[in-house]
């Protein structure tokens, strides 16, 4: 565990725009910090319709720990017919999703504000396994 885990925790902040949940994660997502997170996006993934954003940009290194707690985050919000996108402009964490064969399970921008922008083309009360974007697909090139 850093000193920034034990002084801050892994939390940046929380807060809403619109309908939309923003939580901005920091400092390194590790094994060490897996269960508060866990418990915030469990919090914040039990309701119906749930339309949440995953900042992680003050994240400079997550493990395979973290990115099972996202897809967790994942599997519950789809099962709710909700949204998920994650932000990120780390290229090494793009790397990581990438090497982990994810970057397709993932909505994801490279900044907050395109991640709050973006809407489908179609919106659907079931979402569908993969949303369809203009630029065709998912890609962390946003």
């Amino acid at each position: 565990m850093t000193h920034e885990h034990a002084r801050t925790g892994p939390i940046r902040s929380e807060y809403t725009v619109g309908d939309t949940t923003v939580l901005e994660l920091r400092g390194d997502l590790d094994i060490a910090v897996t269960p508060v997170v866990t418990a915030r996006l469990d919090a914040l993934t039990a309701g119906p319709h749930t339309d949440l954003v995953v900042d992680l940009c003050p994240v400079p290194f997550l493990d395979c720990a973290a990115l099972g707690v996202l897809c967790r985050a994942r599997a519950r919000i789809r099962e709710r017919h909700g949204r998920l996108r994650l932000v990120s402009d780390s290229d090494r964490l793009r790397d990581i999703v990438g090497r982990t064969g994810l970057t397709d399970a993932f909505e994801t921008y490279r900044s907050l504000t395109d991640a709050l922008s973006f809407q489908p083309r179609e919106y659907r009360r079931v979402v569908p396994a993969f949303v369809d974007r203009p630029s065709g697909g998912f890609s962390w090139s946003r």
